[in-house]
């Protein structure tokens, strides 16, 4: 294994962990166990601090296939809270409206899903990291100030209910890159006539790396170490073929 070379490493993001911190985490392991100067460490696609799930992490020359991962498809799993909305569309704050959701019913709730399948335009988060006259969105936001985002062109594939259980559900979710699953629970609930926010989010692949591919974040120091060990064996190598010449 070799990171400056590059290599692309899949880890289950923590809950609560940001994508930045998964990085840093990694980069901080590599530059000290190795005792390099610097390397690069990217990621191919962030994840909200409360979402878990799939994270490829490219190193070295490897950061070249960041672009690449990022605009492949992405699957996630989603339990959204029907009949009460968050500024943020998630739990990051506190329900700011209730609604009632007295008349929905699962037939509705599958017509509804189908209504967003297929190309369309969906208006980011307010709480997100869209650039608004150079500024994040997010901090905007934090400070109480209305932020007015554009819609963009997305693709959602597939969209299925996997569990009715009111006031949640539990969605399966295929889409392109860009796609805010944040929003999308906010759109489901205006759709059915009352509010929705997201509860719980997991990305559970991109293109064909799966959840059940992926490394705990723990498996860092073996991961580093194990190449350590072959940097120091090679350099044996090295050394006992320049003495023999």
């Amino acid at each position: 294994m070799n990171f400056l070379e590059g290599e692309i490493l899949c880890f289950d993001k923590p809950l609560h962990w940001t994508s930045f911190n998964l990085v840093k985490r990694v980069r901080s392991k590599i530059i000290y166990k190795l005792r390099l100067k610097k390397i690069k460490v990217g990621h191919a696609g962030t994840l909200d601090p409360l979402a878990t799930g799939v994270m490829i992490v490219c190193t070295g020359k490897a950061t070249k296939w960041i672009e690449k991962f990022q605009y492949q498809t992405k699957e996630y799993i989603a339990t959204l809270r029907l009949g009460a909305t968050t500024p943020s569309f998630d739990l990051e704050t506190e329900i700011d409206a209730t609604y009632d959701t007295g008349h929905i019913n699962r037939e509705q709730v599958e017509q509804v899903l189908q209504q967003f399948v297929g190309t369309i335009q969906q208006i980011p988060p307010a709480f997100s990291a869209c650039k608004v006259d150079g500024k994040r969105a997010y901090k905007i936001a934090r400070k109480g100030e209305e932020v007015v985002l554009k819609a963009k062109e997305l693709v959602i594939d597939e969209i299925e209910l996997l569990e009715y259980a009111m006031p949640d559900i539990k969605i399966r979710v295929v889409c392109s890159k860009g796609t805010y699953i944040r929003a999308l629970a906010r759109d489901i609930g205006q759709a059915l006539g009352s509010g929705a926010h997201l509860t719980a989010l997991t990305r559970t692949r991109i293109g064909e790396i799966r959840l059940e591919d992926c490394l705990s974040i723990d498996r860092i120091d073996d991961i580093v170490e194990k190449a350590r060990l072959e940097m120091q064996e090679e350099t044996g190598k090295e050394n006992t073929k320049n003495t023999d010449i």
